[in-house]
């Protein structure tokens, strides 16, 4: 399925390659050379901004950014609508405006451009004048262009320019600014490919963690804001038993009812991830090992307390009504990891430990 949706990305972002081709020929229509060289300069920027190892949030505020810079523009935003609320990804007006901003979708005045998805320019025309969205705010913006966005004829929200001077856009070449919709539709798209395959790739679908990919990615930089940190990595040394002796649907919920306890345990700015199959990683940032060793062991106890009803996966003859539980038993061990070294030999290392360590083992071992 991974592999699947890295072929879709792929494809996406040559077709974007194609397709920019495509507009540097339109752009040769152009009759100011200005708007020729400024036109092909923002595509290249676009196409960078595709390329580069960073987040999706990140990647449609920097588009928003290359427009603003490029076009002198007063004030963008982009307001994506998630399917179930409009959300603003990239704005640079004061936030007490937000509000106003992620709701034009609801405006008079913007509905018949989001059903011709054509743009719609206003202005306003005199002294004291305000746009008709506009409540309390009108000596921010005097005119401003809407432009509806859609991904495959699916209306996915609006980009809307706006500008302290009034007919600040008389001028400005449509021609240019559908080219730049375009592009801002061409990105979201590329874009919403990443976001599928970074939930896809990065999260684990029974626990609902991060997977080891997320903590030698993204997970890293967080942890390289410090310079020492304590890797810490624990197994499920029954899990296999509960798999083969019951089944394994009791093996999931064992594996997240322990996760979850250990994710009720520590503090959100720590990465935590499932590794792989019954093991599980906790990288406390810029702590020494010492200081999370009576932590860790106070985990161990409330994991191997816990009990797990696996009643309704049970096929054994048992009592009529008898509930059946199942207590996990784990094993920790722990490094230390310091920035710029390899985080995956510190992982191995203690991957290798646990696999080869007595399952009855009880200490807290620092490797």
């Amino acid at each position: 399925m991974v592999i699947g949706a890295i072929t879709i990305l792929v494809v996406i972002i040559f077709a974007l390659v194609i397709y920019n081709a495509l507009i540097a020929k339109k752009v040769k229509s152009f009759s100011n050379i200005n708007d020729q060289v400024k036109s092909l300069n923002i595509v290249q920027d676009f196409m960078n901004v595709v390329g580069e190892d960073i987040t999706v949030d990140e990647k449609i505020k920097k588009v928003n950014d290359i427009l603003i810079r490029r076009y002198n523009i007063k004030y963008s935003t982009i307001v994506v609508f998630n399917g179930a609320e409009y959300m603003i990804k990239a704005c640079n007006v004061d936030s007490k405006h937000w509000d106003t901003l992620k709701n034009l979708h609801t405006e008079e005045i913007f509905k018949d451009s989001i059903t011709s998805t054509a743009p719609k320019y206003i202005t306003v025309e005199k002294e004291g004048e305000r746009l008709p969205y506009q409540k309390m705010e009108f000596e921010r913006a005097k005119s401003a262009i809407f432009f509806p966005l859609y991904i495959d004829n699916i209306y996915i929200g609006y980009w809307i320019i706006e500008s302290g001077e009034p007919h600040a856009f008389d001028n400005l070449d449509t021609n240019v600014l559908e080219i730049v919709r375009e592009n801002i539709i061409a990105i979201l798209k590329t874009i919403n490919y990443q976001n599928t395959l970074e939930n896809i790739a990065r999260t684990d679908k029974f626990t609902g963690l991060y997977s080891a990919e997320y903590l030698y990615g993204k997970g890293k930089q967080t942890i390289d804001k410090y310079p020492k940190s304590t890797v810490c990595m624990f197994k499920i040394t029954n899990l296999e038993e509960i798999n083969k002796e019951i089944c394994r649907e009791a093996g999931n919920k064992t594996l997240v009812e322990v996760s979850n306890i250990v994710k009720s345990s520590i503090s959100s700015e720590y990465v935590y991830v499932r590794y792989m199959g019954p093991k599980f990683v906790i990288v406390f940032s810029g702590v020494e090992p010492e200081a999370v060793t009576g932590f860790i062991k106070d985990i161990k106890n409330y994991i191997e307390e816990l009990q797990v009803d696996v009643t309704r996966f049970a096929t054994t003859k048992s009592k009529k009504n008898e509930k059946k539980f199942i207590k996990p038993k784990v094993n920790f061990a722990t490094s230390v990891y310091y920035k710029g070294t390899g985080l995956e030999e510190v992982t191995k290392k203690l991957e290798e430990y646990l696999d080869t360590a007595d399952k009855k083992e009880n200490d807290i071992n620092y490797i």
